[in-house]
């Protein structure tokens, strides 16, 4: 991961370096790994992926695993208080993040979803 960040052409490439962080923070069990060409974050499974396409700072894309897995028709439980997702598909949600002000005031909260996502994963 060093060596992909450090080769990263990025505007955002030090919020990309400070979301690792705050990921891999949330729990000892997060491992990291390049995965879909973006730095991506797993416990038993994939279920985080850097998302460096944004218009205006980068986003989180969590997900339930890197194949197709059974989710419930109405989707999974996961609680927000801080408003943190949006919901892309029933197994899918991006949190966006503007800026390093903005990752290190809701870092705490994000650290908490993820936790959450993690005890989620099927």
């Amino acid at each position: 991961m060093d060596a992909f960040l450090a080769a990263l052409e990025h505007p955002a490439r030090d919020l990309v370096a400070a979301l690792r962080r705050a990921v891999l923070g949330a729990d000892p069990s997060i491992a990291e790994g390049i995965k879909w060409n973006a730095p991506s974050f797993r416990t038993r499974e994939w279920f985080a992926t850097t998302h460096l396409r944004a218009k205006v700072g980068i986003g989180l894309i969590l997900h339930f695993g890197a194949k197709k897995n059974a989710i419930a028709d109405g989707g999974v439980a996961i609680a927000d208080p801080a408003g943190l997702l949006q919901w892309l598909a029933k197994d899918r949600a991006l949190v966006a993040i503007r800026d390093a002000d903005d990752l290190a005031t809701r870092g705490p909260a994000l650290q908490a979803l993820l936790r959450d996502w993690i005890r989620a994963m099927p």
